[in-house]
């Protein structure tokens, strides 16, 4: 399902039945549905077809020339077998053919709508603002969008066909009856009303229990996934016995969940089979009785306890069906869910060239709290980047610095006031053309699995190696990519958890070089790495800066010294600004934290 299809189909009411909702969202697939469900019914059809073959071979064995086959002019008994043998055969070559058929179809229905699902999630979730991730937890994600949708590709894979062919033999042996012998087609068709309606009742309580199931999961998968991250803080403070007691409990709740599930599903089937085995002794009663007193033939009462065979055990298949049934619609409902989560932040409609951003920044009275609370991170904040200059923001943890570069990203959107880049409000651009104006080295670096090529390049996808070797030369990072054991081709591990935080630094910084922003912006890019790291950083970071506006988010001020101004920021207001040595002639804040981290204050007592 394209993007497109998806927008619309997110903005509609939400729909209170998983099914009619697949239903709306699997609408362009419709003609394949069609096909898939009409190989389904040939199948069946055909399938259906032996039991009369039988009830044909019987009539020739007991009538002989006056059988059925005798009438169409085919008067030899031999013949007539034969004749018996060819339609055999044709039957079953043309029931394995749409078995085939409808089997593939099927499947790679599933596989299509499964693909298109998991990718229009995706795409839905990356749209999503910042603070939906922040409240939610990363392993809950990933089982809706892997496990939960693989749920929905099984249903789709054998319940739908099944369902299909049930309903078709229900409608062709009940009409074969009723042509066949009406005297005694209602036995057949007695346990029907009882079965459905069991059906029904059953999918009814088990919808509840499924729900809950898909709820465990996703706890387990969470708690899966938080431990995987978090490997190293595990191991260095021994809590592998803790943290195996805790994936236990998930586990065990997971586990109980589904008993609850199995312990109703897997009582529909011998409830069911009871109430077939009273439809099937029926028929054999009567129709027995009927057969022996002339009112059907011989061949018919044969065609008929065949055929109920075929009409009522498969039914006793709709247990596991319906078991599947339900699972794959609590997953459904689950992914339906996210995709209906309305996006917060839209994107603006202006377009920006990136190569005609000057980088001239201000803030006018901003306000922002998180959730919408009351107590504002950011309050009335106002300020002014030059374009082509280096800016400071410092200040005491829980400042607001950060949250600050979130509102420049657009990340998050203030409840007040405004931010204008060049004299265009921010909610106003394009999101592509805002954040390929900004470059962001951050202290918490975020390398992918893959090469230390690909991570430079990332953002910068067609750029050659050229370009790469240059940018990682600039960041000085060059020297010991060369000394890796592949150099450029050497895989850093997820999260780049195989080189040293300097080394991830200098890689975010010439991935930022190779970007060539014409607005920078650095939190806190040299907090986390040791003095001779530090160095190398701040050489790379004066070339880099040059005739570019830069802003540098600071807890370490002797990083932000020569900057063309620097703010001060406390508890989301501005409190101070202007040029180090201003700052600490002023005897403020400014002078206060410069004293403290250059040992002055020591010194002094």
């Amino acid at each position: 399902m394209g993007l497109v299809s998806k927008q619309k189909y997110s903005k509609r009411n939400h729909r209170p039945y998983p099914l009619y909702r697949l239903l709306e969202y699997t609408r362009q697939y419709r003609g394949q549905i069609w096909l898939a469900s009409l190989y389904s019914v040939l199948n069946k059809v055909f399938d259906l077809a032996p039991p009369a073959l039988i009830g044909i071979a019987v009539d020739v064995v007991v009538n002989q020339q006056d059988s059925i086959i005798a009438r169409w002019g085919v008067q030899d008994v031999y013949a007539q077998f034969i004749v018996l043998s060819i339609l055999t055969v044709i039957l079953w070559i043309f029931e394995s053919l749409f078995e085939y058929a409808h089997s593939r179809q099927w499947r790679n229905l599933a596989q299509t709508i499964q693909h298109d699902l998991r990718l229009d999630t995706y795409q839905h979730l990356q749209e999503l603002e910042l603070a939906y991730f922040e409240e939610r937890s990363t392993g809950g994600l990933m089982s809706i969008l892997s496990d939960d949708i693989n749920q929905l590709e099984r249903f789709l894979d054998i319940g739908a066909n099944d369902l299909i062919q049930v309903t078709t033999t229900v409608v062709v042996i009940a009409g074969a009856f009723f042509i066949m012998a009406p005297s005694v087609a209602w036995m057949a068709m007695l346990p029907m009303p009882f079965i459905l309606w069991g059906s029904v009742a059953f999918q009814r309580l088990l919808a509840p229990r499924y729900a809950d199931v898909r709820e465990k999961v996703g706890f387990l998968n969470s708690r899966l996934s938080n431990n995987l991250s978090g490997m190293l803080t595990i191991k260095s403070f021994v809590a592998e016995d803790y943290e195996a007691q805790r994936v236990q409990e998930e586990s065990h709740a997971y586990r109980q969940s589904n008993r609850k599930a199995i312990a109703l599903s897997a009582a529909f089937v011998p409830l069911i089979r009871m109430i077939i085995l009273a439809g099937f002794i029926a028929l054999l009663l009567y129709g027995g009785l009927a057969a022996v007193q002339g009112t059907i033939t011989v061949g018919t009462y044969s065609v008929l306890v065949f055929l109920i065979q075929r009409l009522l055990w498969p039914l006793t298949r709709l247990g596991e069906t319906f078991d599947q049934y339900q699972r794959a619609m609590a997953s459904t409902s689950r992914v339906m869910n996210l995709l209906d989560t309305p996006v917060a932040i839209h994107t603006g409609n202006v377009s920006l060239r990136v190569e005609k951003v000057r980088g001239e920044i201000e803030l006018h009275h901003v306000t922002f709290a998180y959730n919408n609370g009351h107590d504002p991170v950011i309050e009335n904040l106002s300020l002014s980047v030059p374009a082509g200059k280096t800016v400071a923001i410092v200040g005491s943890t829980g400042s607001g610095k950060s949250t600050l570069v979130k509102l420049l990203l657009r990340l998050y959107e203030v409840q007040s006031g405004s931010i204008t880049l060049d004299g265009i409000e921010l909610r106003d651009l394009r999101f592509d053309d805002l954040r390929r104006a900004i470059g962001l080295v951050s202290q918490d670096v975020f390398l992918f699995h893959g090469t230390v090529a690909e991570n430079i390049a990332y953002g910068s996808f067609d750029a050659t190696p050229a370009e790469i070797v240059h940018a990682a030369t600039i960041a000085e990072a060059h020297e010991f990519i060369m000394q890796l054991p592949q150099d450029y081709d050497t895989i850093v591990g997820e999260r780049g958890q195989k080189l040293s935080g300097g080394q991830r630094q200098r890689i975010a910084i010439a991935r930022a070089v190779l970007k060539n922003p014409p607005i920078l912006i650095l939190d806190e890019a040299t907090s986390a790495v040791d003095n001779e790291t530090e160095a190398a950083i701040q050489r790379s970071l004066e070339k880099i800066t040059m005739n570019r506006t830069t802003i540098a988010i600071a807890h370490r001020l002797s990083t932000v010294r020569n900057a063309d101004c620097i703010y001060v920021m406390e508890y989301g207001k501005l409190v101070e600004k202007g040029t180090h040595e201003q700052l600490v002639a002023q005897q403020g804040i400014y002078a206060s934290l410069w004293r403290v981290q250059s040992g002055l204050t020591v010194a002094s007592g």
